[in-house]
């Protein structure tokens, strides 16, 4: 195993252990049975929504829509839920929601080359404030009993939603490490360019990306959503930072081209237990967004730092054997 490969995963690993020591030592009772499966059921959508991130930022791209996107598909989910739809096929439209909204951020993106910053800030915008009007702020309230916990009831609920994300983890875990569609999300990422001498589609592969993206987000929307009696109109709120900081914490390069989904996990974990941990020691839990804004940060500083490192090392390797 090649450990300089894996670096920034390893750094985040050795950042997760030592806030889960120091929290361990200040608060012995943040390790109860109960705080745990909190923490790993309310990070499972999360995790479904990083994993799409991870995709896009591999490409070298970015979407900071997926909060208003994850809020659509929840309030879906809810007025679905209300006409007595059966949760396979509502599970498929929420689904569907999801993707509609990430294709039109690929073809923006991928086809009409469009920034990506700037694209899904406006649809950041745009489906938050459609989705106001249409609700006019109201939560979607009377939820069948049926939906909350998918009707098992909260013990087999929560598993499932757990069972869910894990699989699609995994599933995207192989895939991207594997597939050859993975390697073309690497290749575009790393030198699109190069990627198009090579026969790769750059706005093809930027263009499914985003509905993946999508329809991770409207799957995630639907796992939190049947947690609750009640779905407010303003879900995912912060959201985007949260996938964003995940993903980056986690060792994937913003410039593109260079990470792995272990990272990601890793990532989730950490940003995830950042906020309960500071409860727990007593520190207000409202640092944990200056916190998330410092770990982007100090990981795009960190990814142009090592950048300029690896050029320079490569440059100065050179040299030598011209020597």
């Amino acid at each position: 195993m090649n450990f300089n490969q894996y670096k920034r995963e390893i750094s985040a690993a050795i950042a997760f252990a030592i806030l889960l020591i120091v929290v361990g030592i200040a608060s012995p009772s943040f390790f109860g049975v109960g705080n745990l499966t909190d923490l790993i059921v309310n990070n499972a959508p999360i995790l479904l929504i990083a994993i799409g991130m991870t995709l896009v930022i591999l490409l070298g791209e970015i979407d900071i829509s997926v909060g208003s996107q994850f809020a659509v598909c929840s309030i879906a989910a809810g007025f679905l839920a209300k006409t007595g739809m059966p949760l396979p096929i509502l599970f498929i439209f929420v689904l569907l929601t999801g993707a509609a909204m990430g294709a039109l951020n690929g073809a923006l993106i991928g086809w009409l080359r469009l920034p990506s910053i700037i694209v899904t800030l406006a649809m950041l915008v745009m489906w938050r404030d459609a989705l106001r009007w249409f609700t006019e702020g109201a939560w979607v309230q009377n939820l069948p009993a049926n939906f909350q916990w998918f009707g098992l009831g909260q013990t087999s609920g929560e598993l499932l939603i757990v069972a869910i994300a894990f699989l699609l983890f995994v599933g995207f875990a192989w895939s991207l490490r594997n597939l050859v569609v993975g390697r073309k999300v690497y290749a575009v990422g790393s030198d699109p360019e190069a990627a198009r001498l090579a026969g790769i589609s750059s706005p093809n592969v930027v263009f499914w990306v985003f509905v993946i993206m999508g329809g991770l987000v409207g799957i995630a929307a639907l796992l939190n959503a049947v947690r609750f009696s009640a779905i407010p109109g303003n879900s995912g709120i912060g959201l985007e930072m949260k996938a964003i900081a995940a993903v980056v914490v986690g060792g994937v390069a913003i410039s593109g081209g260079r990470g792995t989904l272990i990272g990601t996990l890793i990532g989730v974990a950490l940003l995830g237990t950042i906020g309960t941990a500071l409860t727990f020691v007593g520190i207000n839990p409202f640092w944990e967004k200056a916190i998330q804004g410092a770990i982007i940060l100090a990981a795009l500083v960190s990814d142009v730092a090592l950048g300029r490192l690896e050029k320079n090392g490569k440059f100065n390797l050179a040299g030598a054997k011209a020597a």
